[in-house]
């Protein structure tokens, strides 16, 4: 099954960490990526910009709307993803529990859907 580890972050937990700091949590969590790839558990995985960086599209009553940054004002924001395969939710949350990011935010483990069903679903 593959899963998707949605890495959220409290930005001022991680600016509060000494630059020296926050680079060696990066560079552990890189290699330990690294390593995860090479067994064949890590499919992909991305940082992502800040919030400041984003656009939003909304279509409402058929008209479309882009706004810039997130849609939703929250104390914890989506810095990133690892896209994993593992054997059940439970393999998938002991993955999530060695990367970090937790400690300053959360991970959300969400298994994925198998798209190729959804499409003989719906005739596609």
């Amino acid at each position: 099954m593959k899963f998707m580890l949605l890495i959220n972050i409290d930005p001022e937990l991680l600016q509060a960490l000494p630059p020296a700091d926050y680079d060696a949590l990066m560079r552990d969590c890189l290699q330990h990526a690294d390593a995860l790839q090479a067994q064949g558990v890590l499919l992909q995985s991305q940082k992502l910009q800040p919030p400041a960086t984003a656009r939003t599209l909304r279509t409402r009553g058929g008209q479309a709307r882009i706004t810039d940054g997130p849609f939703a004002e929250t104390r914890e924001i989506l810095a990133g993803f690892n896209l994993i395969e593992a054997a059940d939710a439970d393999e998938a949350a002991r993955i999530a529990r060695q990367f970090p990011w937790s400690a300053y935010g959360s991970i959300e483990v969400r298994a994925v859907e198998d798209l190729q069903a959804e499409r003989v679903r719906v005739g596609a």
